[in-house]
């Protein structure tokens, strides 16, 4: 199957674009300079980073794919960082958490010989992991400030009690890793039933056998379940610690007072 797209068909598809906004403008959102301003920047960006992939693909250089890699985790950081709401550590945690979920996952599929360490393979694929990581990490982050607010009294009784700040946070860790994995959870039950996704289609599409297409759309499946599982249990893991200073008291993150 061949799909042709040129400038006329994407022309055409801006029109969706004006849908959104109208949307916007009617029910009086306010979105309409944010929605402009986002496909403004996916153009540019899009173009950018594609003629760029095209340089890194034909030199296939080990060191120049390792700095896109740096590139992809670096900017997803800085992203989940900006959910952290003033977080102390919020972007060091981000990182730790990204690069640690993104290199243990392509090191196993690495060595299990599914994809190989080439540009054209690992780049691509660093992105999708780190992608759904920062998503992750960001749903964890929220979670955790909301539920720091909204519990801070059960906190502050179970510190009264003498309990130590993992006892006090721990419930709150756990509803924060459950948030943060939720949307990929959900999206592995219905692949197939609800979704068709987009690198199985577009391995059908290129005259992949349809079999081989599913078997890798299944371990990317698993593996998207393994890097934002990993994430969000090391982001929240290390982030509770940011709720208390360091006389173990609680801080209230709307006015950075200590009780």
């Amino acid at each position: 199957m061949n799909l042709a797209v040129n400038p006329l068909s994407l022309t055409f598809a801006i029109s969706l674009v004006f849908v959104a906004l109208i949307i916007s403008f009617h029910e009086k959102i306010g979105l309409e300079k944010d929605l402009v301003f986002s496909v403004i920047r996916a153009v540019i960006q899009l173009f950018v980073v594609g003629y760029l992939l095209k340089f890194i693909f034909h030199i296939d250089h080990v060191w120049l794919t390792l700095i896109m890699m740096l590139i992809i985790i670096g900017n997803a950081a800085l992203n989940a960082r900006k959910r952290a709401a003033g977080l102390r550590n919020a972007g060091y945690i981000s990182l730790m958490a990204i690069m640690t979920s993104t290199g243990v996952t392509l090191g196993l599929l690495v060595l299990s010989g599914a994809i190989k360490f080439m540009p054209a393979q690992i780049i691509p694929i660093t992105g999708m992991i780190a992608s759904n990581s920062m998503v992750a990490i960001g749903l964890s982050y929220r979670s955790m400030l909301t539920s720091f607010k909204d519990q801070r009294q059960a906190v502050l009784e179970r510190l009264a009690l003498g309990a130590t700040l993992k006892q006090a946070s721990i419930a709150i860790v756990r509803n924060s890793i459950k948030t943060g994995m939720a949307p990929t959870i959900d999206s592995a039950k219905t692949v197939g039933l609800v979704s068709l996704p987009g690198m199985m289609s577009g391995l059908i599409f290129a005259g992949i056998d349809p079999v081989k297409a599913i078997m890798y759309q299944i371990l990317v499946t698993f593996m998207l379940l393994s890097a934002t599982s990993l994430g969000s249990v090391i982001a929240c893991y290390l982030a509770y610690h940011s709720f208390y200073n360091q006389q173990q008291q609680l801080i209230d993150m709307t006015t950075n007072k200590k009780d």
